[in-house]
């Protein structure tokens, strides 16, 4: 009960952003456990093995942390029901570059140099704030905040050297990266299509996927629809593909316009 009492009062002093120093009780997969200096009863610091450092994709965990290390960490999460005070050691690792994302809010506009792309997105250097440790750039793009259109390659959107300007999405933690979105700061033309059509225009289109539960149809640049399998003849069909094929024209009928889901519903039928 005493010691309860002890680990109660002790966490009611810790905040989070405050930052604590201790050693490495023990090191597991999913992170290490940390014996604070403030409190010496039972190692309840814990840094998440995402939060070893910004540096360790190049590395194992095992080489970052050890059993026996010293270690001075932030907090993230202050844990009552878990008992645990959660740190992450990236962000005194790295201090200019946590304060520099910390400070970042949703929707500001961030404008940098595309660095490099990846196949799983795009790097990109900012021009104001702290380079990053291990990436080419603290800015990051992922494939789907690159363009509102569709497109099989990056290189069709974007190239490298390009400077850009883009929106932050959010502060991604594990890989120290501004999640950026360049796609939002362009209009969106599903909100254009959306307010000039309307439910049963009849309009054309060409057929882009075939998916077990329908046939998509590009009705316009950037915008495609869905035609339900129950949709696209008028007799029974079992797959898409007795009905329709890669490439083909066709005319389809607006049945439902789904502004928060961006999602167009079509007919062939109607």
């Amino acid at each position: 009960m005493e010691d309860d009492q002890s680990l109660t009062a002790f966490m009611a002093t810790v905040n989070v952003g405050d930052t604590l120093v201790g050693t490495v009780a023990e090191v597991t997969p999913s992170g290490a456990a940390v014996l604070l200096d403030s409190f010496t009863d039972d190692p309840i610091g814990f840094i998440g093995c995402l939060d070893y450092s910004w540096r360790s994709f190049q590395r194992s965990p095992g080489a970052i942390l050890q059993a026996g290390d010293r270690v001075s960490a932030e907090v993230l999460t202050v844990d009552h029901l878990r008992r645990r005070v959660m740190l992450s050691r990236s962000a005194t690792e790295n201090p200019q570059l946590w304060a520099f994302l910390k400070a970042l809010h949703r929707g500001q506009r961030l404008s940098g140099t595309v660095a490099a792309i990846e196949r799983f997105g795009v790097f990109v250097d900012l021009d104001d704030g702290p380079k990053h440790p291990t990436f080419p750039g603290v800015g990051f793009i992922t494939m789907p905040e690159l363009s509102w259109l569709t497109f099989g390659d990056p290189s069709e959107v974007i190239s490298e050297g390009q400077h850009v300007t883009c929106e932050v999405l959010t502060f991604d933690t594990t890989n120290g990266e501004a999640r950026l979105s360049l796609r939002a700061t362009q209009p969106d033309p599903f909100l254009d299509f959306a307010r000039t059509c309307h439910v049963g225009q009849i309009l054309h289109g060409s057929v882009t996927k075939l998916v077990p539960f329908g046939a998509f149809v590009r009705v316009k640049d950037g915008i495609e629809g869905l035609i339900h399998l129950s949709e696209l003849s008028t007799r029974p069909i079992e797959t898409p593909d007795q009905a329709v094929q890669i490439g083909d024209e066709v005319t389809v009928t607006i049945t439902e316009i789904d502004l928060l889901r961006r999602r167009l519903a079509l007919s062939c039928r109607r």
